[in-house]
C-alpha cells in the first residue's frame, strides 16, 4: 500500500468502555503523530478533549485515507458499508467476541497502525455481494451491498417460509423453513457457518447457499461460483412475507411475487492485516482448532 494518509477515521461503538479506551488512545496516538482523526459527527464528544473532526456519516469514507474499525466483526461490517464504494482500506481492532475480520489485538493496535501509515501491510481484497428487490413487474425497490451475507427470512416466528431459489436461471429447490444465506467466501464464518455450512478461504472464488433450519432434512448448503446469480422467490401461503439484509442491515420486505436477486458486485473492500496474516492461524485461533477438550477452559 503505497498511498499517503493523512487523516483516519475512527469507527466504533461507545457503549463498551474498552472500545472507548482503545479509540480514545489511537485519536490522541494519530494526532501526535500529525494524522488527522475523524469520526462521526455524534461522536466527537466522547473523545475526551482530544481534537477529533467530527464528519457526516454518508462523508467519512471520503474524507478519509484510513478506515480503522475498533470492536466486534459486526462494527466492521458496519465500516464496510461505509467504504464499499469507495475503497477506502479498512483495519480491524478487536475489542469483540470472537473477531474473524477484526485480526488486530489491543495489545498490538498501535504498532499495526503504525505500520498502515508506513505501507507495511498486507491487502487483502474481498469482493461484495450485491442484492437487489425486485416487483413481479421487474422494477427495483432496493439495492444493497453485502461483504458477509444476504439473509431472507420469516418475517413472523413460529411460521414456516416457503420459497424457491434458481441459480443463473436454473430451478434449483424449492425450500421450507426459516429462510436462506447467500454468503460470500469470507461470509462463510458468519451465520452460514451457523447453518451447517463451509469454511471457505476468503480468496475462493465461490458462494454459499445455505438454508436455514430448513424442514427438510436433504436441503443442504451448496458451494457455487462467485459469478453465480441467485435468485428467491417465495412460494403462495397464507400470509406469505419475509425481511431481507444485507451483513445484518435491512434491506427491505419482500411479499409474494416479488423476487431476490444476489449477485457479485463490482465493488471490493480493501482489508488490512499485519504482516504474517496468516488465515488458517486465525482459524485455529477462533475456533479452537488443535486444542484437546481438556485443554479448553471449562
Amino acid at each position: 500500500m503505497t498511498t499517503t494518509i493523512r487523516s483516519c477515521a475512527l469507527v466504533t461503538r461507545f457503549a463498551d468502555a474498552r472500545v472507548a479506551e482503545s479509540a480514545g488512545q489511537l485519536a490522541a496516538h494519530l494526532a501526535a503523530r500529525g494524522i488527522a482523526p475523524l469520526a462521526l459527527d455524534d461522536e466527537i464528544d466522547r473523545f475526551d478533549g482530544i481534537e477529533v473532526s467530527g464528519v457526516a456519516e454518508a462523508e467519512l469514507a471520503a474524507r478519509a485515507d484510513l478506515v480503522v474499525a475498533i470492536g466486534g466483526d459486526g462494527t466492521l461490517l458496519y465500516a464496510a458499508g461505509l467504504v464499499a464504494e469507495r475503497g477506502t482500506p479498512l483495519l480491524g481492532i478487536n475489542r469483540g467476541r470472537l473477531g474473524f475480520l477484526t485480526d488486530v489485538l489491543p495489545a498490538d493496535m498501535l504498532a499495526s497502525v503504525d505500520a498502515a501509515l508506513a505501507g507495511d501491510v498486507e491487502v487483502d481484497q474481498r469482493r461484495l455481494l450485491a442484492a437487489q428487490l425486485r416487483t413481479a413487474d421487474g422494477r427495483v425497490t432496493a439495492r444493497g451491498l453485502a461483504l458477509n451475507d444476504v439473509v431472507i427470512q420469516k418475517w413472523q416466528s413460529g411460521h414456516l417460509l416457503d420459497f424457491e431459489t434458481s441459480i443463473n436461471g436454473r430451478y434449483v429447490n424449492t425450500h421450507g423453513g426459516d429462510g436462506l444465506v447467500v454468503a460470500s467466501a469470507t461470509g462463510s464464518t458468519a451465520y452460514a457457518l451457523s447453518c451447517g455450512g463451509p469454511i471457505v478461504e476468503p480468496q475462493l472464488d465461490a458462494i454459499v447457499v445455505a438454508p436455514i433450519c430448513p424442514h427438510t432434512l436433504s436441503d443442504r448448503p451448496i458451494v457455487v461460483s462467485s459469478r453465480s446469480v441467485v435468485e428467491v422467490r417465495l412460494v403462495e401461503r397464507p400470509d406469505t412475507r419475509a425481511e431481507v439484509t444485507c451483513d445484518g442491515r435491512v434491506l427491505g420486505a419482500m411479499e409474494l411475487g416479488e423476487a431476490l436477486l444476489i449477485s457479485p458486485s463490482d465493488h471490493k473492500i480493501t482489508l488490512l492485516h499485519p504482516r504474517g496474516y496468516d488465515y488458517f492461524r486465525l482459524l485455529r485461533s477462533k475456533l479452537n482448532w488443535g486444542r484437546r477438550a481438556f485443554d479448553l477452559p471449562r
